[in-house]
């Protein structure tokens, strides 16, 4: 059985949903997160989305788009490793998630 290091997986699935927040892969990421990990993990990266959206309304650039795109990454990871502390079985899935995604946004 190999090990799964929460911080790595963490950070991995937090860039990868801001990534998908603001790509076509937000819609099965949001049903996805809904259904395997429950409707307020939906609700938040569909804050997330909001938030990237208005950053680009509002011609954002450069640094300011970045810190605004890395502030939500980090929210995002502390809010998993937070999840996978409390309940260690949403790690493996949350794998299998980001794996998919990864495809996904390379099409």
């Amino acid at each position: 059985m190999a090990v799964i290091h929460r911080e790595r997986v963490a950070w991995e699935s937090a860039r990868l949903f801001v990534a998908a927040a603001t790509d076509d892969v937000y819609w099965w990421l949001g049903e996805t997160l809904g259904r395997r990990l429950g409707r307020t993990y939906e609700t938040d990266l569909t804050r997330t989305r909001l938030r990237c959206l208005h950053q680009d309304e509002e011609g954002r650039a450069g640094r300011a788009h970045e810190d605004a795109l890395s502030a939500e990454v980090a929210a995002w990871r502390a809010r998993l490793e937070d999840a996978m502390t409390e309940r260690p079985q949403i790690a493996p899935v949350l794998r299998q998630v980001n794996e998919e995604i990864g495809d996904r946004l390379r099409r």
